[in-house]
C-alpha cells in the first residue's frame, strides 16, 4: 500500500464512476504510450508521489522519470514528471493527478513566499486546521515542503482554548483550570485571546502559549513586552504577505497563517501524451 491510497482511490472513483466512456470508447486497452507533465509556471513542487500513485493505482506495472522531488523549484516548461505505461490508465488519471500535483504545489509555493518574507528571523510560520476535509494530512505535508511548520493536525493532539471555550466556562480562569484537571500531562495548554487584558489573565493562570487573534500591531508589541519570555506568543488571524514582516519584528514567535492552505493558487501544469 502506497501512501493516501484511500484518497487516491477515492478521487479515482468519485471521477470515473463507473468507467471513463471517452477514453474507453476510443483506446485499445494494451495501448502503451508515454506522457510528461510539464510546469507553466515558476512553483515549488509538492505532491510527485501521489500523482504516480494516482497513475499506479490504474496501471501497477506504470513506470516513472524525474530529475525533481518535492520541495525543488520548477520553472515554466519544466518536464516534472514522465509516466511510461497503459495509455487509458495515463488519459484516465490525468485529471486527478494533476489536480494533487497543482493543488499541492500552489501550496508549496505560497508557503515559501511566506518563508521567504522572513528569512533571517528566528519566528516560526505555521499553518491552522483550515483545509479542505480529507486533504489536511497532504496540505500540511505541503506546507513543510514550502518550509514552514504545521499546527496541530487536529482536535485530538494540541489543547488550544479558543474564544467559545472560554465564553462556555466563565473566562480564561475557569478554562484553563478545567483542562489542568482534564488534560494528558504530555499536552501544553494555549490559549487565544483578543485585548491585553486577556493576555494578562491567561499569564495569570501560567499558559504556555497565548495566541493573539486578530490584535493590532501595537498591542502585540505590548503584549510580547508583558509576556517577557513566560510564555510563548503566537500571533493569528490576517496576517499577509505586506504586514508579516512587521509582525515578525515585534519579537514573537509563532505566526500562524490560515491562507498557506485556504487561499493557496493552484499552479499551472499541464500533461502531455507521446504516442
Amino acid at each position: 500500500m502506497f501512501k493516501n491510497e484511500k484518497l487516491i482511490r477515492l478521487a479515482l472513483e468519485e471521477d470515473i464512476g463507473p468507467g471513463d466512456v471517452t477514453t474507453e470508447a476510443l483506446i485499445e486497452p494494451d495501448r502503451v504510450a508515454r506522457a510528461v507533465i510539464v510546469a507553466k509556471e515558476s512553483l515549488v513542487l509538492a505532491g510527485l508521489q501521489v500523482a504516480r500513485g494516482v497513475f499506479a493505482t490504474l496501471d501497477p506495472a506504470m513506470s516513472f522519470e524525474t530529475s525533481f522531488q518535492d520541495g525543488d523549484r520548477a520553472g515554466s516548461g519544466d518536464e516534472i514528471l514522465t509516466a511510461y505505461g497503459k495509455l487509458q490508465a495515463l488519459l484516465t488519471g490525468e485529471r486527478t493527478a494533476l489536480n494533487f500535483v497543482q493543488r499541492l504545489s500552489g501550496i508549496a509555493t505560497l508557503t515559501r513566499q511566506y518563508v521567504d518574507r522572513v528569512a533571517g528571523s528566528n519566528v516560526r510560520l505555521t499553518d491552522t486546521r483550515k483545509t479542505i476535509p480529507g486533504w489536511c494530512r497532504l496540505e500540511k505535508y505541503a506546507v513543510k515542503i514550502g518550509g514552514a511548520y504545521n499546527h496541530r493536525f487536529g482536535l485530538y493532539d494540541g489543547i488550544l482554548i479558543k474564544d467559545n471555550h472560554i465564553v462556555a466556562c466563565g473566562g480564561i480562569s475557569e478554562a484553563v483550570a478545567g483542562v489542568r484537571n482534564n488534560r494528558p500531562h504530555l499536552l501544553r495548554i494555549e490559549v487565544e485571546v483578543s485585548d491585553i487584558n486577556q493576555v494578562k489573565e491567561a499569564l495569570e493562570n501560567g499558559v504556555d502559549i497565548i495566541m493573539l487573534d486578530n490584535m493590532g500591531l501595537n498591542d502585540i508589541h505590548e503584549a510580547v513586552r508583558l509576556v517577557d519570555g513566560r510564555a510563548l506568543v503566537e500571533v493569528s488571524g490576517g496576517v499577509t504577505l505586506d504586514t508579516l514582516p512587521e509582525i515578525a519584528n515585534t519579537g514573537v514567535d509563532i505566526i500562524s497563517i490560515g491562507a498557506l492552505t485556504h487561499s493557496a493558487r493552484a499552479v499551472d501544469i499541464s500533461m502531455r501524451v507521446v504516442v
